[in-house]
């Protein structure tokens, strides 16, 4: 099988992972045909793939939730900070105009 360069390894890797599964297979049903077992273990690894993209899909519809959330908080915190930073402006006006008025 021809790959890029540099790929070689990871190709090896793919290879050794399929084969696992055909030796799996053969060790349940035994030799039925290289066939066969490749077809079945095919559909293995995609029905595994099928799962892990539906668990991606599901950590990135959370991940952007979260995202909302942590957004909406940043946000209601900006607000409070505006809030105090008001507050603080008007007590400061206050404490100085005693100050005035005392000296």
């Amino acid at each position: 099988m021809a790959c890029d360069p540099g790929q070689e390894e990871h190709l090896q890797d793919l290879a050794g992972r399929f084969d696992q599964y055909v030796g799996h297979l053969k060790k349940s049903f035994g030799e039925i045909g290289d066939q066969r077992l490749t077809v079945m273990a095919s559909i293995m690894v995609m029905d595994e793939l099928v799962e892990l993209q539906k668990r991606v899909t599901g950590l990135e519809a959370e991940m952007e939730s979260l995202r909302r959330t942590r957004d909406e908080a940043l946000q209601r915190a900006d607000s409070v900070d505006d809030i105090l930073k008001e507050r603080l402006l008007s007590v400061a006006g206050k404490i100085e105009s005693v100050a005035t008025k005392l000296a």
